[in-house]
């Protein structure tokens, strides 16, 4: 029997969380469901605690491996809808878990609505330990109850630009067929492999519905530390690595979908719209380096990938680092003028007063 739901698990190092994980799923109230494990060479006993899952699971679960560490969870994750089967897939991080209806909740709306994406606008934050449990909001404009989005892609884009698109697989059941038949998969494009890929359901789903529902918890842990201990040149070349590789994959995944091909200026605003998500989201790394510091630093990072072009890319960059930088240089000064100028204006309205009074203090004399 197909399985209604195939939950798919890129597996590297969690031996510390990876039970209370499996152990969440095997809770589910929806019985009809495949796990699908994908060790990526995990150098800890993660494999081994998945595995002891497996008599568990009672043929219901998968473990597979990687012939070798891909470094990222984009690959894990593509061999596991490959090797799935069922009706819809859900993509679960390791480190994280599902209330014991979630499966059910999402397939019973999937089926209801006969939708392609079940998309859940909330969700828990937990701590590391598992406590602290607090409902969180992802989207800036909440709805309270099953809301299609519209068919029409003029508006689904005017969405992305106005509003944002929460972009994480996990808050996201979908129907595998429209995976497999558009070739939507998990590109190696750090840190927004997550995000490329929900642009490509957000685009090809016919019927994409978003709830209320929070079924997902996740897991606030220390893994993110690492970032702490890369320089800033490696941090640029991290979060420009979507705006300056990604971007080439995002223009294939357009050119798809004919919406796309005749629509010249629809095309262009996501583009640009991915470009200047990125190239926001390194300012933080970019602010107290030198441009020249940026230039060098693509140049380094992309030149195997951008060949005869990369001193071009990486000049570009260093030219938009220039121009934001002088940009919020004018917008503080702007921002401190007019502090000047409105304390001028208190003085002088507090001089006009006081003259006022001294006149009016005069005729009482009198």
């Amino acid at each position: 029997m197909t399985p209604a739901v195939s939950v798919i698990i890129p597996l590297y190092n969690t031996e510390k969380y990876i039970g209370e994980c499996l152990e969440s799923i095997l809770a589910q109230t929806l019985q009809n469901i495949e796990v699908v494990v994908v060790d990526d060479c995990s150098t800890d006993n993660s494999y081994a605690i998945a595995e002891s899952f497996l008599e568990k699971f009672g043929g219901r679960m998968k473990l597979l491996q990687m012939p070798e560490n891909s470094g990222c969870a984009p690959f894990p994750r593509n061999k596991g809808l490959e090797n799935s089967c069922g009706e819809y897939v859900f993509f679960m991080d390791a480190d994280d878990m599902i209330t014991q209806t979630a499966l059910e909740e999402m397939y019973n709306l999937a089926k209801e609505y006969d939708a392609d994406v079940v998309h859940c606008e909330n969700r828990y934050d937990v701590d590391a330990d598992g406590s602290n449990i607090r409902l969180v909001n992802q989207q800036r404009r909440s709805i309270n109850k099953p809301t299609f989005h519209s068919e029409r892609l003029t508006e689904r884009v005017d969405f992305i630009l106005r509003t944002e698109i929460f972009g994480v697989p996990w808050a996201k059941l979908v129907r595998r067929d429209l995976l497999m038949e558009n070739g939507i998969r998990f590109k190696r494009v750090r840190p927004c492999d997550d995000y490329l890929w929900s642009l490509e359901n957000f685009f090809f789903a016919k019927k994409y519905l978003r709830v209320p529902n929070a079924t997902y918890l996740y897991r606030r842990t220390e893994t993110s530390a690492t970032r702490g201990r890369r320089t800033l040149e490696q941090n640029i070349s991290l979060w420009l690595e979507t705006a300056i590789l990604g971007i080439k994959e995002l223009d294939e995944d357009l050119d798809k979908i004919d919406f796309f091909k005749t629509n010249l200026q629809a095309r262009y605003d996501i583009l640009n719209h991915l470009l200047k998500k990125m190239f926001g989201l390194s300012w933080k790394f970019r602010v107290n380096l030198q441009s020249s510091v940026i230039y060098d630093a693509v140049k380094k990072s992309f030149s195997a990938a951008l060949g005869r072009q990369d001193v071009l890319v990486a000049t570009l960059c260093a030219l938009v680092d220039t121009r934001e930088k002088e940009l919020v240089r004018n917008r503080d000064r702007i921002k401190q003028l007019e502090m000047e100028l409105n304390k001028i204006k208190s003085e002088l309205k507090i001089n006009e007063l006081e003259a006022e009074l001294d006149r009016l203090k005069g005729n009482i004399k009198i």
